[in-house]
């Protein structure tokens, strides 16, 4: 019971260590990861060295294509560029392994890992964030094979349970059978454990001890292809068409190598042995498969490496194969998934971070970013509705133009929550300190952007009270408001445009301060007008305090206007 007990828990450290090994390094470059992913051109190629490069950095193929599918259901990349990207990864993903094999097995690394936490610890006493992020590189990475040397030497010795190995023996004795449910058992550990790294680790452990033979190991790397789909499906689940079809593509490319692999079982495993008899190693098919005889030396690296060749020539030799059918893929994944016919309500929601990658902190704010955009660009239509709301004709016209600001109204309300859950989710230990300084920044964008939708829905209120009383602004009254709203839309306009900019500047902030000025004289100069005719003819008083309030609610729009391109200073 202690060891399975203590096998767990080294698990569980293995696990912990690469989770921080990764959010070190995602703190620690998450910003240029986001720009190289979001910078990919439609050439397929291009998309495979983007994820196999993000992947073998973060070490997690499951965080890069979990990563890809928020970007495809954001828009930041289209579904051809996103296929590229998931193939790309599961070739980096085959890295984990071979650092594994030669560091965690060949190298007793775990001598140097405790030094290493020492240094770790030291470097998190520092000032500077970039070396705090290194210091959880280094914790996580000493924690990894710490957890990997304890599954090693946690494992139960079969030679004192017989019946145990027996057991594990009977399931290997079933010819091509036993391939298909070692399959099955490597699908279902990764589906478990959430890591096809993990998996991969312990399929290394069971092939060295001797549990198993070679073969049950390759069958089993062969389910780890197969399991590892589900988190991007998990993710995809709550996305839109694209966000479901990416995580599907990367579902079928992953089936087909399987299906492939086993159509060639017998010769692909030849090919890997040949493979690492070029490293003066002994085939692995041919080593004597036995718990009860160590194996040699040579004999362990050989099955090491040939366990950790035959995941990376699979991936290779899938990406060769499927490298050239892209399109082909997504017009599947297309037909598979239908669109839905799109309405104005899927307009207004959110469509960024509906399938947040929150495993990718440090990578999922850029998508939180791209939602307050989006978010101000639909804050402005506020501006038409008000329009018809001060130029209509009759009670109808009025009705529809006063419904749809306080629809709206209730959107902003409806997205500045929402955002705001999004960005409370994001682990603050797993976020650098200027991403979550830029986390504080959309705070107080999307109150801004909240409070825009709020004075649109005030001036409809202003308007039905004016025509309950039958009153009615007059054609110069009207042509006023339309200047004010002209530059309040100005004002929008910028600062939409400041969102956007990659960098904050003091001409974005004289630009949006300009229209500022502009609405505050524009404000001050009808008042004193309106003052001054209500002073010479005070027949039309009650209009004349309509009109004011609706000048005075558009001029606090402008105040929440340049309140966003100030935030973003701060």
């Amino acid at each position: 019971m202690m060891q399975l007990l203590t096998l767990l828990g080294a698990l569980g450290m293995f696990l912990y260590g690469m989770n921080l090994m990764s959010a070190g390094l995602q703190k620690a470059a998450g910003s240029k990861m986001r720009s190289f992913l979001t910078a990919m051109t439609s050439n397929p190629f291009k998309g495979v060295m983007t994820g196999l490069g993000i992947t073998s950095v973060i070490q997690s193929s499951s965080a890069t294509t979990v990563m890809t599918v928020g970007f495809v259901n954001a828009g930041l990349l289209t579904l051809s560029q996103a296929v590229g990207v998931i193939i790309g990864a599961n070739i980096g993903t085959t890295v984990t392994a071979w650092l594994v094999a030669w560091l965690g097995f060949k190298a007793d690394i775990s001598l140097f890992a405790v030094p290493l936490m020492a240094v770790g610890f030291i470097l998190s006493l520092s000032k500077q964030d970039k070396r705090r992020h290194i210091s959880e590189l280094i914790v996580g990475f000493s924690l990894l094979f710490l957890g990997l040397s304890l599954m090693k030497e946690s494992v139960p010795d079969l030679k004192e349970t017989p019946e145990v190995l027996a057991f594990i023996q009977d399931w290997t004795s079933y010819g091509f059978g036993s391939v298909l449910i070692f399959l099955v058992f490597g699908t279902v550990l990764t589906l478990v454990l959430q890591s096809s790294s993990a998996t991969m680790a312990l399929t290394l452990i069971m092939v060295n001890m001797g549990w198993i033979p070679f073969e049950m190991g390759a069958a089993m790397v062969l389910g780890e292809n197969i399991g590892t789909t589900i988190t991007a499906n998990i993710a995809a689940a709550v996305g839109n068409a694209n966000a479901r079809r990416a995580a599907l593509a990367h579902t079928l490319f992953n089936l087909f190598g399987v299906c492939w692999a086993l159509a060639f079982f017998r010769p692909f495993l030849a090919l890997v042995g040949t493979v690492i008899t070029w490293f003066g190693l002994p085939n692995p098919i041919d080593i004597v498969h036995s718990a009860d005889v160590a194996m040699t030396a040579d004999e362990g690296i050989a099955t090491l490496y040939g366990i950790s060749m035959l995941h990376t020539l699979f991936n290779l030799f899938n990406t060769f194969i499927l490298i050239w059918f892209v399109n082909v893929i997504v017009k599947i994944v297309t037909r598979v998934i239908k669109d839905k016919k799109g309405t104005e309500e899927d307009s207004v929601k959110l469509k960024f971070i509906d399938a947040g990658p929150l495993s990718t902190a440090e990578l999922a704010i850029g998508q939180a970013r791209n939602e307050v955009i989006h978010f101000a660009e639909i804050s402005r239509r506020g501006i038409g509705f008000i329009r018809r709301a001060v130029e209509a004709k009759n009670d109808k016209e009025f009705e529809d133009a006063r419904q749809k600001l306080v629809k709206y109204e209730e959107i902003a309300d409806r997205m500045e929550y929402e955002i705001a859950q999004f960005l409370n989710a994001l682990p603050e230990d797993s976020i650098s300190e200027d991403t979550r300084t830029e986390t504080k920044r959309m705070y107080k964008i999307i109150g801004e952007l909240e409070s825009l939708g709020d004075s649109g829905e005030s001036i409809s209120r202003i308007l039905a009270r004016r025509n309950s009383h039958n009153k009615t602004f007059t054609l110069e009254q009207k042509s006023k408001l339309e200047v004010m709203l002209t530059a309040v839309d100005k004002a929008y306009g910028v600062m939409i445009d400041n969102l956007k900019a990659e960098e904050y500047t003091t001409m974005a902030l004289r630009m949006a301060t300009d229209c500022e000025i502009e609405i505050n004289e524009l404000r001050n100069n009808i008042r004193e007008e309106e003052i001054l005719k209500i002073e010479t003819d005070g027949t039309n008083y009650q209009s004349s305090v309509y009109y004011l309030d609706t000048v005075s609610e558009i001029e606090r729009m402008g105040d929440f206007i340049i309140n966003i391109t100030q935030a973003l200073g701060k």
